[in-house]
């Protein structure tokens, strides 16, 4: 049974409070993924509190894990291209059943990681990066790959990032870090040492952090200023980090095009850019 099935069969017994927030989320339920457990109180007028306790009620940890169920009864609703299937890669799959189910894995982890990002929390991120005198980038392995493809979109609004894959050389970098800074630190477990390290110190440096990891969070979670999450479907795929890093660029490259609306000289950026790479190809 879907969550907003199980909402609807156990409304008229819930206590008032539980119920209001319920009838609000089977009434809008697109509207419910884009908010924060704060303003879904604001919005049903209860407290934060009634509505974590109202998520751990139907048996999440959290208002996350409720928000990531909601957006999974919504993703039922989809319907996939004809052709589309999505589901868990066997060995004894066809080429076409593999490419069918490899892309159905990635939409639904995209579209998943959209949902569960409140729209407040991407605009506090999108702050701290716009404000920002430095950026760093931290990340091991295929976050690391992330890291490096944001590191090089940044730049390309003149912004002033660094990004290394060695984790030696992010935790140097990090120690010059300032209030006026930020670092940006992808982990999807949270629990990646380097990463978690180097997150602590530029906290204790007194710079702003962004931590992107899954719905878990890690101890990550709790050092970062800035939460953003994403969703990944690891055990259908079965493979390295794929659907990860899939839900990790496209979350990257929504808070790109957004700083692109953001600055007014972009396009000029992004053209100077594109110009001076433009005499390296052949004619």
């Amino acid at each position: 049974m879907s969550i907003l099935k199980k909402i609807n069969a156990q409304l008229d017994a819930m206590a008032p409070a539980d119920r209001q927030i319920g009838q609000f989320i089977l009434d809008n339920p697109d509207q419910m993924l884009r908010l924060s457990s704060a303003a879904l109180a604001a919005e049903t007028g209860r407290s934060q509190s009634s509505v974590v306790k109202f998520s751990q009620k139907l048996g999440f940890a959290g208002y996350q894990e409720l928000k990531l169920a909601v957006s999974e009864a919504k993703a039922q609703e989809w319907h996939a291209p004809p052709g589309m299937i999505h589901g868990t890669i066997e060995v004894g799959d066809s080429y076409l059943t593999i490419l069918q189910k490899l892309i159905g894995s990635k939409m639904l982890s995209m579209q998943q990681t959209l949902a569960v990002n409140s729209e407040p929390e991407i605009e506090r991120a999108l702050t701290a990066l716009d404000k920002a005198r430095r950026i760093h980038m931290a990340g091991v392995g295929a976050s690391s790959l992330v890291a490096r493809d944001f590191s090089y979109k940044l730049m390309k609004l003149g912004r002033n990032v660094l990004h290394d894959s060695d984790s030696h050389v992010q935790m140097a970098n990090v120690s010059t870090l300032g209030k006026e800074d930020v670092l940006f630190a992808l982990s999807y477990s949270g629990t990646s040492i380097e990463t978690l390290r180097i997150a602590e110190l530029a906290r204790e440096r007194g710079a702003t952090v962004i931590a992107v990891t899954g719905l878990d969070g890690g101890p990550l979670t709790q050092v970062a200023n800035i939460r953003l999450y994403t969703v990944a479907d690891e055990e259908r795929v079965r493979s390295s980090s794929i659907t990860v890093r899939d839900a990790q660029l496209m979350l990257t490259d929504l808070l790109f095009i957004l700083l692109v609306q953001r600055q007014p000289d972009a396009n000029e950026y992004v053209h100077n850019s594109e110009l001076a790479v433009s005499v390296l190809k052949a004619r």
